[in-house]
């Protein structure tokens, strides 16, 4: 990418174009990635019966493909941190595609546990590079935007792909799912390389001389989260092909404002992806069980239970798209609250126990703010990591959140045998009022340190 100074005589540059097409792109390959990681979990029956084995075994395949990613993520990120952005993402999603097509082909079940691993070897890297990827596309104050859009995809998987991959499994075979699959998954690929702009690779120092440029001809004041209007806008330089021309703005000696975005540092960045995890691990220490529990809580028929499941998938999708909204645009603001809010719905879902209705209602709301919650965790972690770390932020930051849900799925279990399904909520509330704390303290930090240097 060629960088060209305007002259100083050109008041303002027009707006560049918000990469729409792309990022939709990059949202149906995290569909498919998604769909895939989970898509055992809809055919137990089918695939134990054929490959001879356990339910609990082809369970686990999940396990392995999610222990995959958080064992191998950050190191592979790390590896080809020196490749091109964008071939090294199409690459990622054409091994998905074979990943996905070996399992379809595969006569033993030991086999099929080594195409598992084969695909998170690659989910791990492409949700690492993903999420910085759409974060390179925009300004810091978009980031949020960016990354509803790019990360609906996972949202979107939950709520349609399992479900859609399950009955496609039960009506053509588990196998032909597995290669309905594969051929989406390389269609996606081409999608991708088509319409996702490239972008610097951050290795060879271009990102960060960009970002160094960008921050000397913004104003001093420009990266206030809750201030961003459309002029501020008009004036930010976006990576995109081509020549990208900087448009001088006004000098400015003002003092950084409060609630404006802390300045980027290692410190953010594991701050971010430690509350990442341990908000995780409370989440999935209930939602993994919550089946039982909405029974038992709403009471309503197991035969709902798809329904409510479904509802709650969509609300998380409305979170979502809160966030690309507004919410993103302030997650210092948003986090804590959206916590807060979890809590409390958690708590309702307790206090209305037995009452169909405000059960009900307490758990679609519990379902909008955890749809919300992960995207604007990666938003703050994004704003808060330096540009030349943002993929290996990710990778971290990837890390984090898969921990979380095999942690929070064990130390569930272990709750679970120990003290029973009462307990179970009371975990959530707990960590979630810690990480409430958490996320309070580790902000007044950053903004200190920002303060001093």
């Amino acid at each position: 990418m060629t960088i060209t100074s305007a002259r100083p005589s050109t008041p303002t540059a027009p707006p560049a174009k918000f990469p729409l097409a792309g990022l939709l792109a990059l949202a149906v390959a995290t569909f498919l990635s998604i769909s895939g990681e989970m898509l055992p979990t809809g055919l137990l029956p089918e695939m134990s019966s054929e490959l001879g084995v356990s339910e609990s075994s082809i369970g686990l395949l999940v396990s392995v493909f999610a222990f995959t990613v958080v064992l191998t993520s950050t190191t592979l990120t790390h590896l080809t941190r020196r490749l091109p952005r964008h071939l090294l993402i199409v690459g990622l999603i054409v091994v998905l595609a074979i990943s996905a097509g070996l399992t379809a082909i595969a006569p033993t079940y030991e086999l099929v546990v080594a195409s598992r691993i084969l695909g998170g070897l690659a989910h791990g890297t492409f949700w690492a590079i993903g999420g910085a990827y759409a974060a390179h596309l925009v300004p810091r104050e978009q980031v949020g935007r960016a990354l509803a859009v790019a990360m609906s995809g996972g949202t979107l998987a939950f709520v349609l792909g399992v479900p859609l991959g399950t009955a496609a499994g039960q009506a053509l075979g588990w196998r032909p799912a597995f290669g309905l699959l594969a051929a989406l998954m390389a269609v996606g690929a081409v999608l991708v390389w088509r319409l996702l702009p490239p972008v610097p690779t951050p290795a060879d120092g271009a990102e960060e001389a960009r970002t160094a440029d960008h921050d000397r001809t913004r104003p001093a004041d420009a990266d206030a989260d809750a201030d961003v209007d459309a002029t501020e806008a008009a004036t930010t330089m976006v990576p995109a092909t081509g020549s990208v021309p900087i448009v001088p703005t006004r000098a400015s000696s003002a003092p950084r404002r409060r609630g404006s975005l802390p300045k980027p540092s290692v410190l953010g960045v594991v701050f971010s992806c430690v509350i990442t995890a341990v908000f995780m691990v409370g989440h999935y220490s209930f939602f993994t069980f919550i089946a039982p529990y909405l029974v038992r809580s709403t009471g309503i028929a197991e035969s709902s239970l798809s329904a409510a499941l479904f509802a709650f998938g969509i609300a998380g999708g409305v979170g979502l798209l809160m966030v690309g909204w507004f919410l993103g645009k302030r997650p210092r603001i948003s986090i804590p609250i959206g916590i807060g809010v979890v809590a409390v719905s958690v708590f309702a879902m307790m206090a209305f126990e037995g009452q169909p209705t405000p059960s009900l209602i307490a758990f679609v709301v519990w379902g909008v703010t955890f749809g919300a919650l992960p995207p604007l965790f990666q938003t703050r972690m994004l704003q808060v990591a330096p540009a030349k770390m943002r993929d290996l932020a990710s990778a971290f930051y990837t890390t984090g959140f898969n921990a979380g849900i095999g942690g929070g799925a064990l130390i569930g279990a272990i709750v679970l045998d120990g003290a029973g399904l009462d307990a179970l909520p009371v975990l959530y509330i707990v960590v979630a009022v810690v990480v409430l704390g958490l996320v309070l303290v580790t902000d007044r930090v950053l903004a200190v340190r920002s303060a001093r240097s």
